[in-house]
């Protein structure tokens, strides 16, 4: 009798279980893959009813991705996604509004100014140059202070960057040196740096640890890589150039047309929370929420204010014909697409 009982007992906590976990919201993302875990735990915890099935790429694959599925969405939620490609999203009809229940501790810079918006923002993440100290003393390479000291001969073939058209950051490069010097600098700009760079990668944290591991000296990325590869030991100074750093907002959104509105919601909810920027902040140095980020010893105290005046409209309006302008002149070093 005790062994039906045990087993009868058994059958009824996995019954329980199965019911508790009864919806699979897919979440299409461009965090980090080593951020997933901890995000997705601490939103499983408060919601065990709820399992998130991440689909992960860069911030340009993802926003493609969504915009071809745009007849037959398959997102629920986007969760670590740049601002501007949520902007294109939503002049494309394609984002759900919604005010999370936190919505008023959101600094307004930080979300889509409508109400209620369309995307809320978590964090920012900004253009850094991640510099080997020990390849370059090997190879007699000085040390960039400012972007422009990119240009110079001595850097040929040293430098990696990503692809604008499939990275965030690639992008938020771009559009920083196009805003910053002006179009007709910029372009010029970027002619002399061409002539400097070994290969656009497709990933916006990938410079950065090929920089790490000595594969070229310098690597253009953004803070989050070059803080966690030089606390695991690498041989890098983390540049911050004086012309100032482009930078985007890391945010969610609730794709139009979700079976699962309610999970969506509650996604949406969590990422705008308290506890959520208790986890950014782990990660980034300013948050979407003031008030709760910390100094990152790596960063200098005033991170926040070498950040540029970025013009989101113009970055979003303006980036079909900038990208279509840059893979004319440059990308012919971009690395293969994976298949």
């Amino acid at each position: 009798m005790s062994k039906r009982i045990a087993l009868a007992a058994g059958l009824l906590a996995a019954c329980t279980f199965q019911a508790q976990a009864n919806t699979e919201l897919t979440v299409y993302t461009a965090l980090e893959v080593e951020q997933l875990k901890a995000y997705k735990q601490a939103f499983e915890q408060q919601n065990p009813e709820i399992e998130i099935k991440w689909v992960r790429d860069s911030t340009g694959i993802v926003t493609a991705k969504l915009l071809a599925e745009k007849d037959r969405p398959q997102a629920d939620v986007v969760w670590g996604l740049a601002g501007s490609s949520l902007a294109i999203l939503k002049q494309q009809g394609l984002l759900d509004t919604y005010s999370p229940a936190n919505l008023n501790q959101i600094a307004a810079n930080y979300r889509d100014a409508d109400t209620p918006p369309a995307w809320v923002g978590m964090d920012v993440w900004a253009a850094a140059i991640c510099f080997n100290t020990v390849e370059a003393q090997k190879q007699g390479l000085p040390k960039p202070t400012r972007w422009e000291d990119l240009a110079n001969p001595v850097y040929q073939g040293k430098i990696v960057m990503p692809n604008p058209a499939s990275s965030g950051t690639g992008y938020l490069d771009v559009s920083a040196w196009l805003q910053t010097f002006g179009e007709a600098k910029g372009w010029a700009y970027m002619d002399k740096l061409h002539a400097n760079i070994g290969q656009y990668t497709h990933s916006g944290s990938k410079p950065c640890k090929l920089a790490a591991a000595g594969e070229f000296p310098i690597g253009i990325s953004f803070e989050y890589p070059a803080i966690q590869l030089k606390r695991k030991g690498a041989p890098l100074d983390i540049v911050l150039p004086a012309e100032g750093l482009g930078w985007e907002i890391e945010a969610t959104a609730i794709i139009k047309g979700t079976r699962h509105l309610e999970a969506a919601r509650k996604l949406a909810d969590f990422s705008a929370s308290r506890e959520a920027m208790e986890l950014y902040k782990a990660n980034f140095a300013v948050l979407a929420q003031p008030g709760i980020a910390e100094r990152l010893p790596e960063l200098p105290a005033d991170y926040e204010q070498r950040l540029i005046r970025n013009d989101f409209a113009w970055a979003s309006e303006n980036r079909d014909r900038v990208l279509a302008e840059w893979r004319k002149r440059y990308d012919g070093k971009s690395e293969p697409v994976a298949k």
